[in-house]
């Protein structure tokens, strides 16, 4: 593809507990902007985003563990969000040790990300190190806790909404099952790729096994959404791209995000769930504007991934 041709990225792998991770970014040109990907997807989901982005921002996306060219560890436990955020504080201390980065999550890259910026105030690791978060088609876990409450508590209008995305999200559940999914998507993942090859699709050749492992993040964190009752709040500034045609996760799923983020900016952009692929100038734009108000974004020199300068 054209724009992951254009999205120049070099490559470096980040430890983290004895886990390698695949890290990959662009020119140091401006603040570092890290990209975290979701379910089942790697870095490069960011490409074409990444190609519209270098000449403005220090781009970082990363493979998050069990996809791409990162480590797979066996146990569901090792993919818990508390795993998810070391990894997360580990690819910003390696890669920006010294100044505060700008956080885009996606998917399952968001609800991570949330995990950070929520803990923020209270976890030294994070503390005064992100300046900035964007956060596409990946509610919190509080935020999941909380509107699935509202199916329970809340009006007629609430019900529906909820029980919506209920039935959108019957694959989270189906995937608490042995077995079985593990058969269901590496054979759907194989003939996705046999069909398709790469022509219009952005998955990369480790989309059998990516899958297989993604779904110990399912596993591993579905029961802190119903256990835990903690509700946090950040001061961060926080952008909220809605994907209007997202089939996984309902805008509507979407409307109490300000209840999670003092300083919140909506943006909406009619498209579907992978909305770096489908409408990277509009989300290109969008990050841009937001992470580089406050930035100068085009004033930092430009030196060589890896180099220290």
């Amino acid at each position: 593809m054209a724009d992951a041709a254009s999205a120049r990225m070099a490559h470096r792998t980040v430890e983290c507990g004895g886990l390698r991770l695949a890290v990959f970014e662009s020119l140091r040109v401006g603040p570092t902007m890290v990209l975290v990907h979701g379910f089942p997807d790697t870095h490069t989901v960011w490409d074409p985003v990444v190609a519209r982005l270098q000449d403005r921002f220090h781009c970082v996306a990363y493979d998050v563990r069990g996809a791409g060219q990162s480590d797979a560890p066996a146990p569901v436990s090792d993919y818990a969000v508390e795993h998810l955020v070391a990894d997360l504080v580990a690819v910003v201390d390696a890669l920006s040790p010294d100044q505060p980065v700008h956080l885009v999550g996606h998917d399952w890259g968001s609800v991570q990300a949330w995990a950070a910026i929520l803990r923020e105030k209270t976890d030294d690791r994070l503390t005064g190190r992100i300046a900035g978060f964007t956060t596409i088609s990946g509610p919190s876990l509080d935020q999941i806790r909380a509107f699935s409450a509202a199916l329970l508590r809340g009006g007629l209008q609430d019900k529906a909404q909820g029980l919506e995305q209920l039935l959108r999200s019957w694959y989270v559940f189906a995937f608490q099952l042995p077995w079985i999914p593990e058969y269901v998507v590496r054979r759907q993942s194989r003939r996705l790729l046999d069909q398709n090859g790469h022509h219009r699709l952005h998955f990369q050749p480790t989309l059998p096994e990516d899958a297989v492992h993604g779904l110990n993040i399912y596993r591993a964190n579905l029961v802190k959404v119903l256990a835990s009752s903690d509700v946090a709040a950040t001061d961060i500034p926080v952008q909220l791209v809605v994907a209007l045609r997202d089939s996984f996760v309902r805008p509507q799923l979407t409307q109490d995000t300000h209840r999670f983020a003092s300083d919140l900016t909506r943006v909406e952009i009619d498209s579907g769930h992978w909305v770096q692929q489908s409408h990277p100038d509009e989300l290109a734009a969008a990050l841009a504007s937001f992470h580089g108000r406050d930035t100068g974004s085009n004033s930092a020199g430009r030196w060589m991934p890896g180099t220290g300068r």
